[in-house]
Protein backbone atom coordinates (compact mmCIF):
# COMPACT_ATOMS: atom_id res chain seq x y z
CA UNK A 1 0.00 0.00 0.00
CA UNK A 2 3.19 2.01 0.35
CA UNK A 3 4.16 1.73 -2.66
CA UNK A 4 1.50 2.47 -4.47
CA UNK A 5 1.01 5.94 -2.32
CA UNK A 6 4.35 6.63 -3.14
CA UNK A 7 4.40 5.80 -6.98
CA UNK A 8 0.84 8.00 -7.15
CA UNK A 9 3.00 10.98 -5.20
CA UNK A 10 5.79 10.55 -7.91
CA UNK A 11 4.11 10.26 -10.79
CA UNK A 12 1.40 13.78 -9.14
CA UNK A 13 4.72 15.34 -9.48
CA UNK A 14 6.03 14.30 -12.66
CA UNK A 15 2.22 15.70 -14.30
CA UNK A 16 2.56 19.24 -12.07
CA UNK A 17 7.09 19.46 -13.84
CA UNK A 18 5.55 19.00 -16.85
CA UNK A 19 2.95 22.08 -16.85
CA UNK A 20 5.83 24.24 -15.76
CA UNK A 21 7.18 26.17 -18.38
CA UNK A 22 9.89 28.97 -18.64
CA UNK A 23 8.56 32.33 -18.41
CA UNK A 24 8.19 34.35 -21.49
CA UNK A 25 11.45 36.74 -22.51
CA UNK A 26 11.36 39.83 -21.42
CA UNK A 27 10.40 42.38 -23.96
CA UNK A 28 12.41 45.94 -23.59
CA UNK A 29 9.66 49.07 -24.03
CA UNK A 30 10.32 52.57 -23.37
CA UNK A 31 7.77 53.64 -20.68
CA UNK A 32 7.20 57.38 -20.54
CA UNK A 33 5.13 58.55 -17.86
CA UNK A 34 2.25 61.46 -18.56
CA UNK A 35 4.50 63.00 -15.35
CA UNK A 36 7.59 62.81 -17.71
CA UNK A 37 5.73 65.39 -20.04
CA UNK A 38 4.07 68.10 -17.79
CA UNK A 39 5.79 71.19 -17.82
CA UNK A 40 6.56 71.30 -21.71
CA UNK A 41 7.07 74.28 -24.05
CA UNK A 42 4.35 74.72 -26.38
CA UNK A 43 7.09 75.39 -28.93
CA UNK A 44 10.34 72.75 -29.20
CA UNK A 45 11.78 72.15 -31.88
CA UNK A 46 15.31 69.52 -30.95
CA UNK A 47 16.16 66.55 -33.57
CA UNK A 48 15.06 63.56 -33.06
CA UNK A 49 17.93 60.79 -34.13
CA UNK A 50 20.73 62.70 -32.45
CA UNK A 51 24.04 59.67 -32.61
CA UNK A 52 26.17 61.02 -30.03
CA UNK A 53 29.97 59.88 -31.14
CA UNK A 54 33.11 59.30 -29.01
CA UNK A 55 35.59 60.81 -31.24
CA UNK A 56 34.44 64.71 -31.12
CA UNK A 57 31.59 65.77 -29.43
CA UNK A 58 28.05 66.23 -30.93
CA UNK A 59 26.55 69.65 -31.62
CA UNK A 60 22.58 69.77 -31.41
CA UNK A 61 20.42 72.64 -32.16
CA UNK A 62 17.36 73.31 -30.17
CA UNK A 63 14.32 76.07 -30.70
CA UNK A 64 12.17 76.96 -28.31
CA UNK A 65 9.08 78.86 -27.41
CA UNK A 66 9.58 80.69 -23.76
CA UNK A 67 6.23 79.74 -22.32
CA UNK A 68 7.72 78.78 -18.59
CA UNK A 69 8.17 75.39 -20.14
CA UNK A 70 11.25 73.31 -21.31
CA UNK A 71 12.46 71.78 -24.21
CA UNK A 72 14.43 68.12 -24.17
CA UNK A 73 16.33 66.52 -26.30
CA UNK A 74 16.39 62.73 -25.87
CA UNK A 75 19.70 60.66 -26.17
CA UNK A 76 20.21 56.61 -25.08
CA UNK A 77 22.96 54.18 -25.31
CA UNK A 78 22.60 51.29 -27.33
CA UNK A 79 19.74 48.91 -26.49
CA UNK A 80 18.38 51.76 -25.40
CA UNK A 81 19.54 52.60 -21.79
CA UNK A 82 19.29 55.72 -20.21
CA UNK A 83 22.94 56.94 -19.38
CA UNK A 84 24.26 56.98 -15.67
CA UNK A 85 25.62 60.32 -15.15
CA UNK A 86 24.98 63.89 -16.99
CA UNK A 87 27.37 66.49 -15.96
CA UNK A 88 27.03 69.89 -17.25
CA UNK A 89 30.48 70.98 -18.47
CA UNK A 90 29.15 74.64 -19.96
CA UNK A 91 26.49 76.49 -18.38
CA UNK A 92 23.96 78.55 -20.54
CA UNK A 93 23.88 82.03 -19.18
CA UNK A 94 19.92 82.70 -19.74
CA UNK A 95 18.56 79.43 -18.67
CA UNK A 96 18.48 76.40 -16.73
CA UNK A 97 19.58 72.47 -17.48
CA UNK A 98 17.94 69.18 -15.82
CA UNK A 99 19.16 65.69 -16.79
CA UNK A 100 17.16 63.49 -15.81
CA UNK A 101 16.16 59.70 -16.62
CA UNK A 102 12.72 59.02 -18.83
CA UNK A 103 11.80 55.65 -19.91
CA UNK A 104 15.07 53.97 -21.39
CA UNK A 105 16.61 57.29 -22.48
CA UNK A 106 18.01 60.07 -20.86
CA UNK A 107 16.18 63.99 -21.44
CA UNK A 108 18.46 66.81 -21.09
CA UNK A 109 15.78 69.68 -20.58
CA UNK A 110 16.76 73.21 -20.71
CA UNK A 111 14.30 76.29 -19.16
CA UNK A 112 14.65 79.57 -20.73
CA UNK A 113 14.91 82.65 -17.97
CA UNK A 114 11.24 83.78 -18.12
CA UNK A 115 11.05 86.95 -20.46
CA UNK A 116 14.48 85.67 -22.12
CA UNK A 117 14.07 86.07 -26.21
CA UNK A 118 17.88 85.42 -27.42
CA UNK A 119 20.36 82.37 -27.93
CA UNK A 120 21.93 80.26 -25.73
CA UNK A 121 23.83 77.31 -25.47
CA UNK A 122 25.69 74.53 -22.89
CA UNK A 123 27.35 71.53 -23.01
CA UNK A 124 26.82 68.18 -21.36
CA UNK A 125 29.26 65.05 -20.41
CA UNK A 126 27.18 61.79 -20.26
CA UNK A 127 28.91 58.98 -18.71
CA UNK A 128 29.62 55.89 -18.66
CA UNK A 129 31.59 56.63 -22.05
CA UNK A 130 31.75 60.53 -21.59
CA UNK A 131 30.66 61.56 -24.91
CA UNK A 132 29.34 65.22 -24.90
CA UNK A 133 26.87 67.21 -26.21
CA UNK A 134 27.00 70.90 -27.31
CA UNK A 135 23.67 72.37 -27.62
CA UNK A 136 22.91 75.63 -29.24
CA UNK A 137 19.68 77.14 -28.17
CA UNK A 138 17.55 79.83 -29.60
CA UNK A 139 14.71 80.91 -27.61
CA UNK A 140 11.65 82.66 -29.50
CA UNK A 141 8.74 84.96 -27.69
CA UNK A 142 6.67 82.52 -26.45
CA UNK A 143 2.87 82.60 -27.39
CA UNK A 144 0.96 86.13 -26.53
CA UNK A 145 -0.94 85.80 -23.25
CA UNK A 146 -4.71 86.34 -24.68
CA UNK A 147 -6.25 89.53 -23.17
CA UNK A 148 -9.31 88.83 -20.94
CA UNK A 149 -11.65 91.31 -21.04
CA UNK A 150 -12.54 92.46 -17.37
CA UNK A 151 -15.60 90.98 -16.35
CA UNK A 152 -18.78 92.92 -16.56
CA UNK A 153 -20.46 93.94 -13.19
CA UNK A 154 -23.60 92.67 -12.81
CA UNK A 155 -26.58 95.18 -12.63
CA UNK A 156 -27.62 96.55 -9.46
CA UNK A 157 -30.95 95.39 -7.84
CA UNK A 158 -34.10 97.44 -8.72
CA UNK A 159 -34.94 99.31 -5.57
CA UNK A 160 -38.19 101.10 -5.10
CA UNK A 161 -37.91 104.94 -5.31
CA UNK A 162 -38.50 106.76 -2.26
CA UNK A 163 -40.65 110.02 -1.91
CA UNK A 164 -38.96 112.80 -0.52
CA UNK A 165 -42.62 114.70 -0.60
CA UNK A 166 -43.78 114.85 3.17
CA UNK A 167 -47.08 114.32 4.44
CA UNK A 168 -49.49 117.25 6.28
CA UNK A 169 -51.19 116.12 9.32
Amino acid sequence: MTSVKLGFALGGLVVLAGCSSPPPPRVSQTVVYAADLQGGARSCTVPQDLTLTADAPTTAQMVVGNDGGWCGLMVALPGPHPYRLGLITARPQRGRVYIHTVGDATRISYTPDAGFVGEDAFAVRLMPDSRVVQVAVKVEPGPAAVATPAPTPAPAPATPARSTTRRRS
